[in-house]
């Protein structure tokens, strides 16, 4: 029987995929011909046991006559939930679509940070529409989070906080919590306050429920408390849960008065939003490129970024120009000039991405930034040296010309350990100057690279072989 048990716990771990955390192709396509059939009944039935998360990544995928579609067989039954998680690129267009009736009833179950986040980016006459199907005491809670700078704690804080007085005891909390008529649906923390409602102390639910009722609350507290600033920036506050392992967190104005909670899904979501920003604008595509956007939008985002790196590519090209008669004279170095460049492009984009990841996640720091500087051009150098044997042979097999294998070789190191140096201290040196090491440093780095990379091997070209 044992030995049967375990058969089918390994045939369930075989039939386990990662698809199964995805919204299916069948399940989309059974939707949309739901859409197609105007079968509003068949839609909702399909609609209704899928997750929040779920029916927001469809109406992310489809196109947007499609989205509309179902959005008005469909949307009635829509709820808070799905409009936190839907994608900003499309949110907007989603509760345009909506009856306000709906957007008004769906808002009313959220928490005051997910308002925030929902209402932040609209019109001002949807902001007015959205807040006044609130009660007084949400109203407030939201248009006081709005006076916060934008990514800052007080924008992602929620209101919502459950406090208790510092002197009492587990069974006054328990019996508190029973009888209050409004907490919120998720927290994890009990904060403990002085008469100022200053925070003093988290006590977790866990401890609360497994202490005697005669327990002080503050004999089960947790050791440390980071209260963290209304105006400290978002990536700061998630790096902090982050580092810290932290699951709520108070919020504190000027006076250290406690004002709100950020909870760990806030922080984890800005964390997603960092890093998926970093990638994207590495890329050169924009920090908001979705996969919902338009051609036009598209296009928007991407076409700035071709431009500046046409320009640099001019730029490498005139370095081109200077020895262009070293090239008519030494045909094979056009054959060559495209791997120095394209090996010294790709050693500076790795050590580029893993700078700018650093400095993101702040491991980066001046306690260490020089000897990461000189591991990069030790790497770099190992790799140029490498590479220099590789293309040296190459070229003096391919072009029987010893003397362009070693010039291929010198400037395959020269690029490598440049390359190297580039990648780190260009994102160091935008982040000193205020700019956002994720956004620029690529064009740079690729840049010099390919100066570098051209002007010495053509110009040790035109030395030796000439």
């Amino acid at each position: 029987m044992v030995e049967e048990r375990v058969e089918e716990h390994q045939r369930n771990e075989d039939d386990f995929r990662e698809e199964d955390f995805r919204l299916s192709g069948e399940v989309v396509e059974a939707i949309l011909t739901a859409v197609g059939q105007e079968d509003a009944t068949l839609l909702a039935s399909l609609m209704e046991p899928l997750h929040a998360a779920d029916i927001a990544d469809l109406l992310e995928q489809v196109a947007g006559p499609e989205r509309r579609e179902i959005l008005r067989l469909w949307g009635k039954e829509i709820d808070g939930e799905v409009l936190t998680e839907i994608d900003e690129s499309i949110r907007e267009e989603v509760i345009q679509s909506l009856p306000p009736e709906v957007l008004l009833e769906a808002v009313r179950e959220l928490d005051s940070d997910d308002v925030v986040d929902l209402i932040e980016d609209l019109e001002q006459n949807q902001q007015e529409a959205i807040l006044g199907a609130l009660n007084d005491r949400d109203r407030l809670a939201v248009e006081k989070s709005l006076t916060y700078p934008e990514y800052s704690a007080g924008r992602l804080m929620q209101r919502e906080v459950v406090t208790a007085p510092e002197h009492w005891t587990v069974g006054e909390t328990i019996d508190y919590l029973r009888s209050s008529e409004w907490l919120p649906d998720q927290f994890y923390h009990v904060i403990l306050v002085d008469p100022a409602h200053r925070p003093l102390a988290n006590v977790t639910l866990g401890r609360i429920l497994s202490a005697p009722r005669s327990s002080a609350l503050s004999s089960i507290a947790e050791e440390e408390i980071r209260p963290i600033s209304v105006y400290q920036e978002e990536g700061d506050v998630a790096y902090a849960f982050n580092q810290y392992h932290l699951i709520s967190c108070p919020v504190v104005d000027e006076s250290d008065r406690l004002v709100g909670v950020i909870t760990i899904d806030d922080a984890m979501s800005v964390l997603d939003e960092e890093h998926e920003e970093d990638i994207l604008r590495l890329a050169g595509v924009g920090d908001e490129s979705a996969i919902s956007d338009t051609v036009l939008e598209t296009v928007r985002q991407r076409l700035p970024w071709l431009v500046i790196n046409l320009f640099t590519a001019i730029l490498a090209s005139l370095v081109i120009a200077v020895f262009e008669g070293t090239i008519q004279k030494v045909v094979a170095l056009a054959v060559l000039m495209p791997i120095v460049a394209s090996m010294g492009g790709n050693a500076g984009t790795q050590t580029l991405t893993v700078a700018v990841r650093a400095l993101a996640t702040k491991s980066l720091t001046e306690s260490n930034v020089w000897r990461v500087v000189r591991r990069e051009v030790v790497v770099g150098l190992l790799n140029g040296l490498a590479f220099a044997v590789v293309m040296g042979a190459v070229a003096w097999f391919w072009f029987d010309g010893i003397e362009l294998g070693v010039v291929i070789a010198i400037a395959m190191v020269i690029n490598l350990v440049v390359a190297a140096l580039a990648g780190i201290l260009v994102p160091l040196t935008l982040e000193k100057l205020g700019a956002d090491p994720a956004l620029a440093s690529g064009t740079f780095v690729t840049t010099v690279t390919d100066v570098v990379g051209f002007f010495a091997f053509l110009g040790l070209a035109g030395m030796v072989l000439l």
